[in-house]
Order: structure tokens, then C-alpha cells, then sequence
């Protein structure tokens, strides 16, 4: 396989957006890796702060009032898993995309390579974080931070204080789509857990057992937001090569089209429908 530094990519420290541009910039990448030959990794925000939710996850697990009186937006992933409250300031979030022939074909082997520059990013911070060791069940499986842990893609902290209890601090997901392969995920900058239980239409769950579960940057390391967001972009760019680029005018076009016919539309956000293209093209 040939090294990812022999190949060309980006690095785009990009700018805030909404859920739904920031959703379909992905898409848009994975067609810019395919027809340009031009891989990207970035670091983004969310703005306005948007809940995520998972592929299969039913809209009925949303509290959509909390949502609009709170000014969240709501938009639905690609990727499977529990719906992520994203911070527009407490959450941190990157996309790795690369054609798929390049990169291992096993998902575990992908996750692997995908999460080197990840641990990477929380040892430049000074937060003790690794894979999780083991297993654990799920809390409430509608919310990512507190459905199971899994071994594979969940980064926990600390993991070498024996004594200490480790929490989950950053998740990562990965789909397939045209031949590319497509990692995001979320690192747990700051702990918001009254809103990150508020989107979920439950009365079951306390802030307590969010803080029980979830530990964050802040937390572990005392840094600032700016010197976070800097470590992982400099570690995704390192770790692949990268140049310093950004979005071409065609690619927010794109994304804006791609963003008002799905990943923001109401058929998609709770039924997974993708509304046709102009001209009834895709």
C-alpha cells in the first residue's frame, strides 16, 4: 500500500458553519478525492450548536422544543450511532476522507490508521487518553456519549492512573460512499451536560450521568481552545502530509445545494429522504 504521504491532500482548518453545510462538504469532498485525486483532512465547528443524530436514529428521540428555543440546529449524520450534541465552543470535530483503495479494506484495520492522528492531536494536548480497554454497555443508547463504548473508535481519559476512572472523551465513525472512505468524528472540548441531555425527549437522565461518563480537554489538560484545535489540526496535516488548503468557490456551491435538498431538509433530518437534484439529477 502505497504511504498516505505520497499522496496529495489538504489540510482545511475550516470556518464555522451550520450542521447541515458542514455534513455535506464531506459528501462534497469524497468527490473531490475521486475526480481531482485531492484527499482532504480538516478541523471544524458547528455554528449555530447542532445536534447530530445517528443514521437509524428515530426522530422521536429528539426533544425538539428544547432544540428551538435553545437555537440548535438538528441535522442527521451518514454514519450510524447515537444522535452528538456539537458545542458551537465545547465540541471539536474533524473529517479524514480518502478514496478507499488507498486506505485498509478491514473497517477495524481503517479505524486503526484513521485514529492514529487522533491520539496523536490528545498526547500534544497532555491528556492521557487512549482506545478504550473493554466494552461497556450502553447508558441511554440514544445519545452517542453515553451508548456503548466500544474498544475500536471510542478514546477515553485517562487510561494510566489506576486509580482514576476513565471517561469517554472523543468518538469517530466512518462510512463508505462512492469509493471513499469517510471518517468524522467528535472531541469532547468542554462539558455542556445540560444541554447534551436537553435535545433528548427523556426524563430519565441527569447531568450526573453525563459527567459520570464523559470527561473533556478542558478537563484533563487545563489548555486553551485555540492551542487544542491547533494540536489536531498540525497532527492530521503531519500525519498525512498535508498542505495547507481550503474549500474551492465549486465545493461551497456544491455543499450549499447538497445542504438545502438534504442534510437540512425535514425529509432527511426524520425520514431519510434525500430530495431530488435540480432537474431531477444527482
Amino acid at each position: 500500500m502505497t504511504a498516505l504521504t505520497d499522496r496529495d491532500w489538504r489540510l482545511i482548518r475550516d470556518d464555522p458553519r451550520n450542521g447541515a453545510i458542514q455534513m455535506a462538504l464531506e459528501e462534497v469532498a469524497a468527490r473531490t478525492a475521486l475526480e481531482d485525486d485531492l484527499r482532504t483532512v480538516r478541523v471544524y465547528d458547528w455554528e449555530p450548536s447542532t445536534l447530530s443524530l445517528g443514521y437509524q436514529q428515530a426522530p422521536e428521540t429528539v426533544d425538539w422544543e428544547f432544540c428551538a428555543e435553545n437555537g440548535i440546529g438538528v441535522t442527521r449524520r451518514q454514519t450510524g450511532g447515537g444522535g452528538i450534541y456539537h458545542d458551537a465552543t465545547a465540541d471539536i470535530s474533524y473529517t479524514i476522507v480518502a478514496p478507499a483503495a488507498e486506505v485498509p479494506g478491514d473497517l477495524m484495520d481503517c479505524y486503526a490508521l484513521f485514529c492514529e492522528p487522533i491520539l496523536d492531536s490528545f498526547s500534544r494536548m497532555g491528556v492521557d487518553a487512549d482506545f478504550a480497554g473493554a466494552k461497556q454497555d450502553a447508558i441511554y443508547r440514544p445519545s452517542c456519549y453515553l451508548r456503548d463504548i466500544h474498544p475500536a473508535h471510542d478514546i477515553v481519559a485517562p487510561v494510566s492512573d489506576p486509580n482514576a476512572t476513565s471517561r469517554k472523551i472523543s468518538g469517530n465513525a466512518q462510512y463508505r460512499q462512492r469509493d471513499v472512505v469517510i471518517q468524522h468524528g467528535s472531541l469532547s472540548f468542554d462539558l455542556e451536560p445540560d444541554a447534551h441531555i436537553g435535545v433528548f425527549a427523556t426524563d430519565d437522565l441527569e447531568t450526573g450521568t453525563f459527567t459520570d461518563r464523559v470527561t473533556s480537554i478542558h478537563e484533563q489538560a487545563g489548555i486553551d481552545r485555540v492551542e487544542a484545535c491547533e494540536c489536531l489540526e498540525d497532527a492530521l496535516g503531519e500525519w498525512c502530509g498535508a498542505t495547507e488548503g481550503s474549500w474551492r468557490e465549486s465545493e461551497l456551491e456544491a455543499a450549499t445545494e447538497l445542504a438545502d435538498r438534504k442534510f437540512g431538509a425535514g425529509a432527511w433530518i426524520r425520514d431519510r429522504e434525500v430530495l431530488d437534484a435540480p432537474g431531477g439529477l444527482e
